[in-house]
């Protein structure tokens, strides 16, 4: 046996160890063994019969739960071994709680301890009551501004002229009384309520190294055009061309990209904490960086590819939705990465640590892109005009190679590989021979020199 995110072993019972058993009951429940050492090896405890007699009632007085305690015995050695399920409700240990991770069992604290608490009970921080807020506070423009951007996807709203009542409908108001969603989308001063919700931009030389910065403040609408329009005009370069007479102008990092990226952290963000949405742009590299929970059936890496919408602030994301300002089923993430993709930049990195979530674009000669591409020499890898090369490389080192493994190496998404897989097969480059288990063939007379 080992130790896992259902198991511990402990040799002698202190009471201290029911933080064990709070764990599980906040995690996926779990045993908590005892007479059993860290190597796994059973060892036995000389006072079974009086914890397994004592044991149920010790937790219970502690916890409020009944735990399964039961003896075991193995070539002659007695152990106990103490059974609790998950818990819908919270499970304390001295006023404290703690959850499990693996193996390890963690004490939880601030915004977390939050967190977690809102969701055992059912509650999310945007669904409560802020019990200072007024139909007073409401800011009438801003209520105007949604019923324009949604009268594709609410074909009457125009007619709706009675704020309290719309807002109502957006099911922003319970028993008379705003949410906290309600502050946030539609205060005259969101700030005074919670200072937290707003967005810092600053430009950096280094990592500590900060040149200047702006504070974005007002309801999470005007901070998306707000941030967009002090992005494009103060911190960011554009190129400029021409189409005939018509000028054109291209940001650095891809507008709809930058804009996709701010909108998921607004809406995905933990407004309960002291933190604010941080963006920082470097020399080579741009990063939205904002507290937020990525979900348990999502990983970083699905991020990439086609993905349940998860949003952690379902109000909130319901009124963008209506708005018109994203779509609602997960494609945020992805849009960002076709729109770098477009640009011929590199993809953007998506990372999760200790509670944040972060976003990273690149440029193109970024020197922080990590390159897993070794197959050919001066040539950029995700520039498309070279990908097919890099393909048909690949292809001639491994022909059992799988279009992930190529999507992996050339760091860019399936989707994209497909799409060229298909264009070298119609120019009579590349053939599939067989399916599953099959390999690829390239055709001599076709492929490049």
């Amino acid at each position: 046996m080992i130790e896992d995110i259902y198991t511990e072993f402990k040799q002698l019972w202190r009471d201290e160890y029911i933080r064990y058993i709070s764990a599980f009951c906040n995690t996926k429940g779990g045993v908590l063994y005892i007479g059993i050492n860290d190597k796994g090896e059973i060892i036995g405890v000389d006072n079974a019969i009086f914890l397994l007699e004592n044991l149920p009632n010790i937790i219970n007085s502690k916890t409020g739960i009944m735990p399964m305690v039961e003896l075991l015995e193995d070539d002659g050695k007695e152990y106990i071994s103490i059974f609790v399920q998950s818990s819908v409700v919270p499970i304390s240990y001295n006023g404290h709680y703690y959850t499990r991770s693996g193996s390890v069992t963690s004490e939880l604290h601030g915004s977390h301890l939050n967190s977690f608490l809102l969701q055992k009970m059912g509650f999310s921080w945007e669904s409560m009551i802020e019990d200072k807020f007024t139909i007073d506070d409401i800011d009438i423009n801003a209520v105007a501004k949604f019923k324009s951007l949604a009268i594709e996807r609410i074909p009457l709203i125009n007619t709706e002229n009675d704020t309290l009542k719309l807002i109502d409908r957006l099911q922003l108001i319970t028993d008379n009384k705003f949410k906290k969603a309600a502050v946030l989308l539609f205060a005259k001063d969101t700030q005074r309520f919670y200072l937290q919700a707003r967005i810092r931009i600053g430009k950096f030389l280094s990592a500590s190294d900060i040149q200047t910065s702006d504070i974005i403040e007002g309801n999470i609408f005007e901070q998306v055009f707000k941030t967009l329009d002090v992005l494009k005009t103060k911190y960011l370069l554009s190129t400029i061309s021409y189409e005939g007479i018509v000028r054109k102008e291209t940001l650095e990092y891809p507008y709809e990209a930058l804009r996709e990226a701010i909108l998921n952290a607004i809406i995905h963000r933990e407004y309960f904490t002291t933190s604010e949405i941080q963006i920082r742009v470097f020399n080579d590299k741009l990063v939205i960086l904002n507290e937020a929970k990525l979900p348990k059936e999502i990983t970083v890496d699905n991020l990439k590819e086609s993905h349940p919408s998860k949003p952690y602030n379902k109000l909130i994301a319901e009124i963008f939705y209506k708005a018109g300002l994203i779509e609602s089923w997960g494609r945020g993430t992805q849009r960002i990465v076709e729109e770098c993709e477009k640009a011929n930049l590199p993809i953007p990195k998506f990372e999760y640590k200790d509670g944040t979530f972060y976003v990273i674009f690149f440029k193109r000669d970024s020197e922080n892109v990590n390159v897993t591409v070794n197959v050919t020499e001066n040539v950029t890898e995700n520039v498309t005009e070279n990908r097919e090369i890099l393909i048909i490389k690949l292809i001639t080192d491994n022909e059992y190679i799988t279009t992930s493994e190529i999507a992996k190496k050339l760091n860019v998404v399936r989707r994209t590989i497909s799409r060229d897989i298909e264009n070298l097969k119609a120019k009579g480059i590349l053939t599939r021979v067989g399916i599953k288990g099959g390999y690829w063939k390239i055709n001599k007379k076709g492929a490049r020199e």
